[in-house]
């Protein structure tokens, strides 16, 4: 049986090759390996060698002529084979495209996708879904359980635990209120604890699997890498061939090079989640959003709980006047906080942990938790060389990598590390890898929360970095202690700080430390996504008693019109 020749697919979006010489003529022998034609793609040209010993026996398109891939361009057989008797496949009919419409997708062979996902996140499961709505074949390589970090080991499991302090602090002042308890006393049951965070995670985590199926996403469970023909290949076995590739691998826990940093003392945020002890004191390495939330939940579990961060402040990306609020506030509450501090050894003695820190006493501790951030989980990277940017993939605004049909969602880009930022992401890039690059990933108006007790949050500018960027600025602020909504409920700590630009009064920058500063914060982001100015604001009508009035308060002081602030004196 004679043996076709075909034009290869090279490349995720070769389409078709141009045959640029034959080297061979008709009835010519030919040998396994040997190179028997020149083509030439968009990007380069390529040799193609012999795959059988025998004849060239016929040369289907000649030299000159584009044929799409996988055409039969070409017969090798045996020495007076007859190829005229060689059925052939009749090709589907493709559809007309008129000038203007999208191309078509091509039907896909068992095992081919149009989208091949690598992580099952949020950037990936999204990315996922979005491409099979939009008609695509969509296979998704997840190694763990679905839901990344967010689900499994981050957004949600933390928020179990703090919901759990906003009870226990709610029981410690019931009294103030008129409830009166017969005791105040509570213990805390860690394996409980554990149950219930478990059982809301495995619920979301199997919605996510659910919703994949629905929507005809073929599932692999296994370690997805891409190899050097930018096809997927799962636990170096299975080969998913691909038009596009989606990487979106998540992140993974961040360490650092400390003596002793190795002991079995020392939890990662993804270990403290699986504890079923409290403690008896913890010190907190690390003064970000991951280890101060984690840090005043195991505080009010019971725990004496003392932060150690390098910089000047905790969460330093937040506005200055609310971090120094939030750790006025924690100290009050009975944890400790240290900064500038620089950890030079860990040792583990008599049972305990000594943290040596440069300048400052040591801090003992019976467990320690790592919680210095997380790092992009590059693993599925495979054979594919990319441009990088300190260990971060680098894209473009559609998420492309530098390598041509492959794009890179979520935190493996290290653009924004936060899960509705990798939701986002992970839409843009499946729309770009079905239709071509056409929608950018605007990040601007992407809020950052904290959920500590008060909860701070964020969008836009600091008051320093509007004040690099546009100089003169209006600067308007509102505490929580004149909100009626909050002194009924009485959680009045804290304020809505507003930043507009002083020419024209758009609002370039909300940040807010206070009850309800995460729900708050969305209608802050709608404010920056629409260029809406401080004006526009004091002419909308608030309901009355909410917290919201406090950023309505803000933006009337910021035009120096505020109604419930004391008029200043001058």
């Amino acid at each position: 049986m004679a043996f076709e020749i075909i034009m290869p697919k090279a490349g995720i979006d070769m389409s078709e090759g141009q045959i640029v010489k034959w080297l061979k003529k008709e009835g010519d022998p030919v040998t396994e390996g040997e190179i028997i034609l020149e083509i030439m793609t968009d990007k380069t040209s390529m040799e193609i060698e012999a795959e059988k010993s025998g004849v060239l026996l016929k040369i289907v398109h000649h030299d000159g002529e584009t044929v799409p891939v996988t055409t039969v361009i070409g017969y090798i057989g045996q020495q007076g084979e007859n190829v005229d008797l060689i059925p052939q496949e009749e090709e589907e009919p493709q559809p007309v495209v008129q000038q203007g419409e999208e191309k078509p997708l091509i039907r896909m062979e068992e095992n081919s996708y149009h989208v091949v996902v690598i992580g099952g996140g949020p950037a990936g499961y999204v990315a996922a879904i979005r491409a099979a709505q939009l008609g695509a074949k969509v296979a998704i390589v997840e190694k763990g359980t679905f839901g990344g970090t967010c689900l499994n080991v981050g957004c949600i499991p933390t928020k179990a635990y703090l919901k759990n302090a906003e009870i226990i602090e709610n029981i410690e002042n019931a009294a103030s209120r008129g409830i009166m308890l017969e005791s105040t006393k509570f213990t805390v049951d860690m394996d409980k604890v554990m149950s219930f965070k478990n059982s809301v995670v495995k619920k979301l985590t199997s919605g996510v699997e659910g919703l994949l199926k629905s929507n005809g996403v073929d599932i692999y469970k296994g370690v997805g890498k891409i190899n050097r023909n930018k096809n997927v290949v799962v636990n170096d076995k299975q080969i998913l061939k691909a038009d596009k590739v989606i990487l979106a691998g998540g992140s993974k826990v961040n360490r650092i090079n400390i003596p002793g940093i190795e002991s079995p003392k020392v939890f990662t945020s993804d270990d403290i989640l699986f504890t079923t002890e409290v403690p008896e004191t913890l010190a907190v390495i690390g003064g970000g959003v991951v280890g101060i939330e984690l840090g005043q939940s195991f505080a009010s579990f019971g725990s004496k709980v003392v932060v150690i961060e390098a910089m000047d402040r905790i969460i330093p990306m937040i506005d200055h006047e609310a971090s120094d609020l939030l750790t006025q506030t924690l100290r009050k509450k009975g944890m400790e906080i240290i900064t500038s501090a620089r950890i030079t050894e860990i040792v583990d003695k008599d049972n305990r942990l000594e943290i040596k820190i440069d300048g400052h006493d040591s801090v003992f501790a019976d467990k320690a938790l790592l919680a210095i951030g997380r790092v992009p989980d590059t693993e599925g990277i495979g054979e594919v060389q990319f441009e990088m940017d300190r260990g971060k993939i680098k894209v473009d605004k559609y998420m492309e990598t530098s390598v041509k049909g492959i794009y890179a969602p979520g935190d493996v880009n290290g653009l924004w590390m936060l899960a509705h930022t990798a939701f986002r992401m992970g839409e843009v890039a499946a729309e770009n890898a079905v239709k071509g690059n056409h929608r950018e990933a605007n990040l601007h108006s992407a809020p950052s929360v904290v959920y500590t007790l008060p909860e701070v949050a964020m969008v836009g500018l600091t008051e320093e970095k509007a004040r690099e960027k546009y100089g003169d600025v209006r600067v308007g602020k509102f505490q929580f202690v004149a909100n009626g909504r909050a002194l009924a409920s009485g959680d009045t700590v804290g304020f809505v700080k507003v930043i507009a630009d002083n020419r024209y009064g758009e609002i370039l920058g909300v940040h807010i430390i206070g009850p309800m500063a995460a729900e708050i914060i969305n209608q802050a982001s709608l404010i920056v996504e629409m260029e809406i100015t401080v004006d526009e604001v004091v002419k909308t009508i608030y309901g009355h008693p909410t917290y919201s009035e406090a950023l309505f308060e803000a933006c009337a002081d910021a035009l120096g019109e505020a109604i419930h602030i004391p008029k200043k004196k001058k």
